[in-house]
């Protein structure tokens, strides 16, 4: 018989209900034993939601009394760090939510952590676990779309002055950071997910409408190793709301369209040369059963890591790569300079702190 695994959840605001349903998905290998929250009262009305056994507001305690194998981290970003250390020192995996850290030292803190603990802590990154991105990131590894030349990679989102008014949000020090870090991360994860590694970035970040201390908007031009190029935009303003990645490669333009999940649907293919298109067009249509980009999907996948002893595949390098990426988009455009992949090292100011002690260009509203 299969092992159930025991699973508590920190941070009872609107995205531990992702967690309840991922918990929901994984078929009965996974069992939420305890919820956590610094107000007992929405801590205790979740737990009832949900039927959940057991309600803490102290989170070491949580993780002493419940002894879990998966912690699920859903509190603010600035908590992440210490959580995921916390509960790999309490000989739990980590699946925590995006940002995952604060800097590329918080990064390796938790990595000294996964090497001293022999647990593992993984980054929500939804978006590379749909069974249609399998598909498709396999066909691009194959190389049946020729070499990838051209990518465009937008996170065109909303966020109102309500959004803003939390505590938390809009700081340094407890958002990590704005578009940038909060919304397209999901997309750039993507990006690189699909063309691998990254070499040079040159970005602008701006904060041009709202009140906050970091940006609303940033944009970026990208090197990647295969030669190719890509464009980045991630905003928060922008009434019509979209997130769209698109890769143009030598035999076909690959879209996906959608904003905050997708499934196959949400793919379209468009060959270049229609007398090629044929046998092309059948391989892509091969789709496996569809699973979307959801919680569910990478908490499975977590699950069989943990069994097999596998390296998650967003905990590790991959997860390194993504950071020191969003880190040399901010690096540069509160520089004025083009940066290169593995040059923020300890010493550089944006090895601690992603501003690296700077802040965004504030814009008058007119």
């Amino acid at each position: 018989m299969n092992k159930i695994h025991r699973a508590v959840l920190v941070g009872t605001g609107g995205i531990g209900d992702a967690h309840v349903r991922a918990v929901a998905d994984s078929r009965g290998r996974v069992e939420l034993v305890a919820a956590c929250d610094i107000d007992a009262a929405r801590a205790r009305a979740f737990c009832d939601r949900h039927g959940i056994p057991a309600a803490h507001t102290d989170y070491a305690a949580m993780l002493k009394a419940e002894r879990p194998d998966f912690v699920l981290i859903a509190a603010p970003p600035g908590l992440h760090a210490d959580m995921s250390i916390a509960a790999m020192e309490a000989g739990a995996w980590a699946l925590c939510e995006k940002p995952l850290c604060a800097s590329l030292a918080e990064f390796d803190r938790i990595a000294a952590a996964e090497q001293r603990t022999g647990r593992r802590t993984a980054c929500v990154f939804q978006m590379r676990f749909a069974s249609s991105n399998t598909h498709v990131r396999s066909m691009l590894r194959a190389g049946q779309f020729g070499r990838p030349l051209v990518a465009i990679c937008h996170t065109l989102w909303y966020r109102d002055a309500a959004y803003y008014a939390v505590p938390w949000r809009g700081k340094w020090t407890t958002e990590l950071g704005g578009p940038t870090m909060s919304q397209g991360i999901h997309t750039m994860d993507h990006l690189l997910d699909l063309m691998g590694d990254w070499t040079e970035i040159r970005a602008v970040a701006d904060t041009l409408y709202h009140g906050i201390e970091v940006e609303d908007v940033s944009m970026a031009l990208v090197k990647f190793a295969n030669g190719a190029r890509a464009s980045i935009v991630n905003s928060t303003l922008c009434p019509r709301q979209e997130t769209y990645l698109r890769l143009d490669c030598e035999r076909a333009t690959l879209e996906l369209t959608h904003l905050y999940a997708y499934q196959k649907s949400n793919w379209k293919l468009t060959p270049a040369d229609p007398a090629e298109s044929g046998a092309l067009m059948q391989t892509w249509e091969k789709f496996p059963p569809d699973v979307g980009s959801n919680h569910g999907a990478q908490l499975n996948a977590l699950v069989d890591d943990l069994e097999s002893g596998a390296v998650p595949l967003t905990s590790g390098p991959e997860a390194r790569r993504t950071l020191e990426f969003l880190t040399a988009l901010y690096k540069s455009a509160f520089t004025g300079t083009t940066v290169t992949r593995g040059s923020i090292q300890p010493g550089d100011p944006f090895y601690t702190a992603l501003h690296g002690g700077q802040a965004p260009k504030r814009e008058k509203k007119g």
